[in-house]
């Protein structure tokens, strides 16, 4: 059995929150979501700020139709860069290889890959994955993670298969 990825996408940027900015890199995750079959069960853009961020996440993670949240943005050295406290304020449970398979991947690429803090965790059966907040650091680091997600989807609603 199989269990469908039912995704949320939030973009996380103050000057896309203001409508300063068109948000390229959420849109770019839509399509490679929907490109993996993936339903899109929301899409928000939030400012950087902590606190409502980490509720976002928290209220998008206790949705029973959800089982994956993706962000985008608000991962750097920035004293607005919060997505990796609030995605660690919210996770029960880390999930390291993520993180740590974009990071590797990406500095191939860039050098800057070294000052990305991205996260990704389990809150109840819904993983949050943090990615960069460029729409090329978007297609790149989706790219490493994409030949996992249906099977961790199906792990995380209790599905097993042997071998895996």
């Amino acid at each position: 059995m199989s269990s469908q990825i039912r995704a949320v996408v939030l973009t996380i940027s103050d000057a896309c929150s203001r409508g300063e900015r068109e948000d390229e890199s959420g849109q770019t995750l839509v399509k490679l979501l929907n490109d993996l079959g993936a339903e899109i069960v929301d899409a928000a853009i939030l400012s950087d700020d902590l606190e409502p961020l980490a509720a976002a996440l928290k209220a998008f993670a206790d949705r029973d139709d959800v089982n994956l949240i993706v962000t985008t943005g608000g991962t750097g050295l920035g004293p607005r860069d919060n997505t990796p406290e609030a995605t660690l304020r919210v996770i029960e449970r880390d999930a390291p290889g993520l993180a740590e398979a974009i990071r590797a991947e990406s500095l191939k690429v860039t050098p800057m890959a070294m000052i990305s803090r991205g996260v990704s965790g389990v809150c109840n059966s819904t993983l949050i994955i943090n990615l960069p907040g460029s729409p090329k650091a978007v297609r790149e680091s989706f790219a490493v993670i994409k030949p996992v997600l249906s099977h961790a989807a199906d792990l995380l609603a209790g599905h097993t298969r042997h071998g895996a």
